[in-house]
């Protein structure tokens, strides 16, 4: 398997089994993620050195406009897509074999979670994994320790309060809080 055939997968929902030939090549390019962050996380580079790190480990044409503070934490980095603009701080974790697309001028709060996997409920077949991506769309602030679940998209100009655990769609405009996240107020334009 090669990263087309699988992020080609992880667009079609594929149900991934334990021990297949998707879930071997997620555990081999983890490894590949694995020496990425280590070597952001590991000392202090200049910005211009850890944006190039960041976008080698993403696979994407490097953009001077992003920013980032370390830690980063991500266990495939291949199907990260971000716009201009973004600023990642520190502490996060992005889970992104499902695929993570972050749209222009967002900003990323410390230790944000965003998870693409969820495992089978079912114990006899808890290894296997269903994939679904995240999509968070332009000017989208998430708040410092806010989780974002498999299969969320966040509308343009949202607020994801911090601590909030998002379980379904945030619309345009909406400011989410809480655990499950709940919209508790509309932007206005």
């Amino acid at each position: 398997m090669d990263r087309a055939q699988f992020i080609g997968a992880m667009k079609e929902d594929t149900y991934i089994k334990a021990g297949s030939d998707a879930h071997r090549y997620m555990h081999e390019m983890s490894q590949r993620a694995l020496t990425f962050t280590a070597e952001i996380n590991g000392k202090y580079h200049e910005p211009e050195e850890l944006r190039r790190l960041f976008f080698e480990l993403i696979g994407q044409k490097e953009d001077e406009t992003f920013g980032l503070f370390p830690p980063f934490s991500t266990d495939y980095g291949l199907n990260i897509t971000l716009g201009k603009r973004v600023f990642i701080n520190s502490g996060c974790c992005f889970q992104d074999q499902g695929g993570i697309e972050i749209g222009d001028d967002c900003l990323i709060g410390q230790q944000v979670v965003i998870a693409t996997l969820n495992h089978d409920l079912d114990p006899a077949r808890r290894g296997n994994m269903f994939p679904a991506p995240v999509k968070i769309g332009n000017k989208v602030w998430i708040g410092a320790h806010a989780t974002i679940l498999p299969g969320v998209t966040i509308g343009d100009g949202a607020v994801v309060g911090a601590g909030a655990v998002v379980t379904k769609d945030v619309p345009e405009n909406a400011i989410v809080a809480g655990v499950p996240a709940k919209i508790i107020k509309t932007i206005k334009e």
